[in-house]
C-alpha cells in the first residue's frame, strides 16, 4: 500500500427515486464523470440505490436486501477495476434470514472487495426506524486497507459519536468517511433546523481536529415522502463536505445541488498537524475506565 500525498476525492450527493434501476444508472455515469475528473476516490451517500424506506416499519422493504458479495458489489467492482480508482458504496446487506445490517463496502482499484463496515449506532427516531431493519454491526472499528490508504469509514449516525471516530483513528485509520442520509422534518421551524445542520457540521469537523485526521462527509439531499403517511416526510439536506486534519472546510455543497463535490485532500498534512496538537500522545488512557460504563450514577 502506498498512500498518495495528495488524494483527489469526490463525493457524490444525490436525491434518490423510487426507481432503483435509474439511482444505479445514475450513479455509475457519476462515477465515470468523477474518473474523468482525476477523482481517485468516490464517496457515495447512505443507501444509494433506493429510497430512505426506514421511514415506516414494513416487512416488505427486506427484500431491498442482499449479499455481499452480491449484484451491488459485482457491478461496483467492475466500475472500480475499469476506472481504476476507489469506491466507498452504503447497501442493506443480507447476511441470513432475518439477519441485516446497513453496510459499507470499499472497492479497490483492481476491483476486489477491500472490506465492509457495518453501521454500529443504530437510531430509532420518528422517521428513522433503522432497528427495525439493521442489527448492529459486529465489524467494529477497523479501518480498511486500500490502494489510496486506510479508509475509516462510519455510517450516518455513526458520526455522532467521538469513541467511534477515536477508535477507527486508534486503529490507524488515515481518512474517516461518512456516508449518510440525514434531513429535516418538514414541521421543524427554520431557526432549528438552522441549528440541527450546524450541529452536524460542527461535531463533524471536531472529529477530524480530535484526530488530526480528514474527513469526507456525503448526504442525500431532495424531500422524500413517508409512504405510511404518519410522519410528514423528510428533506434531506444534502450539505456534503470534506473537511482537513484542523477541522477547516475544503469544499462544500449547498442543501439542494446534486451531483459531484470534488476535492484535494493533503494526505501528508496530519502528521505535522499531530506534532503541533498532540492529542494522541497526551491521551490519559489510565484514566478512562469509566468510558466503557454507560452512565455513572452518583450516589
Amino acid at each position: 500500500m502506498n498512500t498518495p500525498s495528495t488524494l483527489t476525492a469526490a463525493l457524490l450527493q444525490m436525491a434518490c427515486s423510487a426507481d432503483r434501476t435509474a439511482n444505479e444508472q445514475h450513479i455509475h455515469e457519476q462515477v465515470r464523470a468523477a474518473a474523468a475528473q482525476g477523482a481517485q476516490l468516490i464517496l457515495l451517500q447512505e443507501l444509494h440505490d433506493t429510497r430512505y424506506f426506514c421511514q415506516t416499519e414494513n416487512p416488505v422493504c427486506f427484500d431491498l436486501a442482499e449479499p455481499v458479495p452480491g449484484p451491488t458489489t459485482e457491478r461496483l467492482s467492475a466500475l472500480a477495476r475499469e476506472l481504476q480508482l476507489v469506491i466507498v458504496a452504503s447497501l442493506f446487506e443480507r447476511r441470513a434470514a432475518g439477519l441485516y445490517h446497513n453496510t459499507a463496502v470499499v472497492l479497490d482499484r483492481d476491483g476486489s472487495l477491500a472490506g465492509r463496515y457495518r453501521k454500529m449506532h443504530i437510531p430509532d427516531d420518528p422517521g428513522y426506524h433503522e432497528k427495525f431493519y439493521f442489527t448492529p454491526g459486529d465489524l467494529g472499528f477497523r479501518p480498511v486497507p486500500t490502494s489510496i490508504g486506510k479508509l475509516g469509514i462510519l455510517v450516518c449516525w455513526d458520526q455522532w459519536f467521538p469513541e467511534a471516530a477515536r477508535l477507527m483513528a486508534l486503529a490507524g485509520a488515515e481518512l474517516l468517511l461518512y456516508p449518510t442520509a440525514i434531513g429535516w422534518d418538514p414541521a421543524d421551524p427554520e431557526e432549528e433546523q438552522q441549528r440541527q445542520l450546524d450541529a452536524w457540521r460542527t461535531v463533524q469537523r471536531a472529529h477530524a481536529i480530535a484526530n488530526g485526521l480528514p474527513v469526507l462527509v456525503c448526504n442525500r439531499t431532495g424531500f422524500e415522502t413517508d409512504d405510511s403517511g404518519r410522519n410528514a416526510g423528510i428533506r434531506f439536506w444534502g450539505s456534503s463536505f470534506a473537511a482537513g486534519p484542523q477541522g477547516e472546510i475544503l469544499a462544500s455543497a449547498d442543501t439542494d445541488s446534486t451531483g459531484l463535490l470534488l476535492t484535494s485532500v493533503d494526505m501528508q498534512r496530519s502528521e505535522a498537524v499531530r506534532r503541533g496538537w498532540p492529542y494522541l500522545r497526551d491521551r490519559r488512557v489510565d484514566a478512562y475506565d469509566e468510558l466503557t460504563l454507560r452512565f455513572r450514577d452518583t450516589p
